[in-house]
C-alpha cells in the first residue's frame, strides 16, 4: 500500500530506495492539501480521497533524518517552478505554493521525532489522505532506485574491455521549436550528418558495438571488465565505478542516442527464457552469463544506446534532485502527482537472499516494510 500526502483543510499550509529493477505491486495511498469538498471519486480516477476513518495506521521504519532530506529536495523542486503551477490529486488541484507550505508543515512536525500516536494525530486532524484506484486488481506499480557499484579502470586492457562512453562528438541535438511554434512541446530530436550532408537518426546499440573506432567518436570516461555491467549502467542511468586505487568515480546519464528503449526483459519472458514471476536484473545477469553466444540477440533488441558525464552528486530523479535512500520512489507522472509525499505499506527485498538466489521467495515472503516516500523519479 502506499500513499501521497499533502497538508489538510485545517491547516493554512498544502501539500533512494534502493530496488530500482524490482518492481513491486501494491496499492498506493497519497496525502494531500486544502481544498473543496468533493463527491466520492469515480474509480477511474488515479487518486481518490479517504474520509479520516478510511485511513490506515501510519508507522515508519527508517530514520527521520533522510525523509527530512528528501522532504527538502522536493520543496527545492517546488520552489523552481512557478508557485502557481498546480498538482493534480484525484479531483482537486493545489498548486506549487501550497505544497511547499503543506511539506514545511510536515518536515517541522518530524523534527520533533513524535511517536506513532502522536504522528497519526497529527495525520488525522491535518492533512487528507488519498488512495490509488490501481488497475483491474487494485494494484499499483511503483519501483525504487537502484545505484549499481561495478569495478573498473581508467585505462583500457584485458580485463577493463569495456568503454563507458561521453556524449560523441558527431551527436547533434535539434530543438525543433526554434524553427516553427508548431513543434513546441516536441521531442528534441537526436541525429548525426552523414557523408552527404544530410541529417539523419543516430546510430543504433547494434550499429554502435560493431564500429571499432566508436572511442574516436566518443571520449571514454572509464572501462568496465563486464559489458553486462556497462548495460546495467545503463538501464539504471547511473551508478559508480569502484577504481583499483580505492577511488570511486559517480557517473550519470547525460544523453541516449534518441533511439526507444526496448526491455530485454520481456524479450526473454516472450521467448519463454525466464518465467515472468521469476523476473529481476538479478535473473537476467544470471541468463546471460549461462548464454554468453546469445548476448548480442538479447542485448541487440534495445536499440537505446546511453552516453554518461561524471558528477560529484546525485545520483538525480526525474525532478533534477538527489534521490534518497529508502526515501524516493518513481511513478507514473501522469498519474500521480511529482514530488509528492507517500506512504507505502509493502515488502522489501532480503539483500543477502538476492546474493545466494537471484530468484527468491515471493514477495509476501520478504520482510514487511512502512514508511513515507517522496514521488521524485518516473
Amino acid at each position: 500500500m502506499r500513499q501521497m500526502f499533502n497538508t489538510g483543510s485545517r491547516l493554512t499550509v498544502a501539500g533512494s530506495w534502493a530496488a530500482a529493477v524490482l518492481l513491486f505491486l501494491f496499492s498506493i495511498f497519497c496525502m494531500n492539501g486544502c481544498g473543496p469538498k468533493e463527491e466520492p471519486q469515480k474509480p477511474a480516477i488515479p487518486l481518490i480521497r479517504l474520509k479520516a476513518s478510511q485511513y490506515p495506521v501510519f508507522r515508519d521504519d527508517h530514520d527521520f533524518e533522510a525523509l527530512e532530506t528528501a522532504i527538502n529536495n522536493s520543496l527545492r523542486y517546488y520552489k523552481r517552478v512557478p508557485l502557481t503551477r498546480e498538482f493534480v490529486y484525484g479531483e482537486e488541484r493545489f498548486t506549487a505554493e501550497h505544497l511547499i507550505r503543506s511539506f514545511e508543515t510536515f518536515s517541522a512536525f518530524v523534527q520533533k521525532r513524535p511517536s506513532q500516536m502522536d504522528l497519526n494525530r497529527f495525520i488525522r486532524e491535518n492533512y487528507l489522505v488519498y488512495r490509488a484506484a490501481g488497475n483491474e486488481e487494485t494494484q499499483t506499480l511503483f519501483t525504487g532506485y537502484y545505484e549499481p557499484v561495478y569495478p573498473g579502470s581508467m585505462e583500457k586492457s584485458e580485463h577493463y574491455p569495456y568503454p563507458v562512453f561521453s556524449i560523441p562528438n558527431d551527436l547533434v541535438r535539434i530543438n525543433l521549436s526554434l524553427f516553427s511554434d508548431q513543434y513546441k512541446g516536441h521531442k528534441r530530436l537526436v541525429g548525426r550528418i552523414n557523408s552527404s550532408n544530410e541529417m539523419v537518426p543516430y546510430f543504433s546499440r547494434k550499429e554502435i558495438n560493431r564500429i571499432n573506432d566508436f572511442d574516436a567518436r566518443s571520449q571514454p570516461l572509464v572501462w568496465l571488465e563486464n559489458r553486462v555491467d556497462r548495460f546495467f549502467l545503463e538501464i539504471q542511468g547511473s551508478g559508480r565505478v569502484q577504481l583499483e586505487n580505492g577511488e570511486q568515480l559517480r557517473i550519470h546519464y547525460a544523453l541516449s542516442n534518441g533511439k526507444a528503449y526496448s526491455s530485454i526483459g520481456r524479450y526473454l519472458i516472450n521467448k519463454n527464457e525466464i518465467p515472468k514471476e521469476k523476473m529481476s536484473m538479478q535473473a537476467i545477469r544470471v541468463w546471460l552469463e549461462e548464454n554468453p553466444d546469445r548476448m548480442d540477440e538479447v542485448l541487440h533488441v534495445n536499440d537505446s544506446f546511453v552516453f554518461f558525464q561524471l558528477e560529484k552528486g546525485g545520483p538525480y530523479g526525474s525532478l533534477g534532485v538527489e534521490v534518497t535512500a529508502m526515501r524516493s520512489i518513481a511513478t507514473d507522472s501522469k498519474l500521480f502527482p511529482k514530488g509528492a509525499l507517500c506512504f507505502i505499506d509493502s515488502f522489501l527485498p532480503d539483500a543477502a537472499a538476492y546474493d545466494k538466489d537471484p530468484t527468491p521467495a515471493e514477495p509476501e515472503q520478504w520482510p514487511e516494510f512502512k514508511g513515507f516516500m517522496m514521488n521524485q523519479d518516473t
